[in-house]
């Protein structure tokens, strides 16, 4: 009983201070507008080339149930905030030919660092969300290889006919951004560009 009490007593103690800390979180971000969770099938591409051909790289079927949480900014109808992201294991990447997918992972140093990671930050406004394509820019941090930038990414957002709300982003990025060098074959006379076309695509559900 003795326990029980000094429990109470420290919980309400706690308890204020905690409260104050969610008001904070929500001061800083603003009124939440919606969550939403990641469902499975989700996909990164990567989209390069070489001074002889073109590559098409992937991470497919992701399935981790990650939320994000959208925040309206109060006092500004179109300032949207973000917070959410995913995680995906580098080692996953698949070019669709051993030596390339090889490559390709040796490059990103996969062993020393085995997650890339986006973390959704805003949007510019809150997508409509209906069965027609809205185009939305958005602000991300992306971590490969140890380094994280942050790109402004162009998304689509339009919601299917089982209800599920689709995301496509879209955005040019090289390798020296994270401090790669891109690489090359054959004592170098097969090079890879230093630019890379980045896509990924989530479903999505409302909670």
């Amino acid at each position: 009983m003795i326990r029980y009490h000094k429990f109470l007593l420290s919980f309400l103690l706690l308890f204020p201070a905690f409260s104050l800390l969610i008001s904070f979180r929500e001061a800083d971000h603003g009124q939440t507008a919606a969550r939403w969770v990641v469902i499975k099938g989700g996909s990164l591409q990567v989209q390069g080339s070489t001074n002889i051909n073109t590559f098409n790289c992937a991470i497919t079927g992701y399935s981790s149930p990650d939320t994000i949480v959208v925040y309206k900014k109060q006092g500004n109808a179109a300032a949207v905030s973000l917070n959410g992201g995913l995680s995906l294991d580098v080692k996953l990447f698949d070019c669709r030919n051993p030596v390339m997918t090889s490559d390709l992972r040796k490059t990103l140093k996969a062993k020393d660092y085995p997650k890339l990671k986006i973390r959704f930050l805003s949007l510019n406004e809150f997508p409509k969300l209906d069965s027609q394509t809205d185009n939305v820019t958005g602000v991300v941090d992306i971590e490969l290889a140890g380094v994280t930038r942050r790109f402004i990414v162009n998304y689509k957002f339009f919601r299917d006919q089982q209800k599920i709300i689709r995301l496509i982003g879209e955005r040019d990025v090289h390798f020296s951004d994270f401090n790669l060098t891109p690489p090359r074959k054959l004592g170098g006379m097969i090079k890879t560009d230093n630019k890379l076309r980045v896509q990924f695509e989530l479903g999505m559900k409302s909670i």
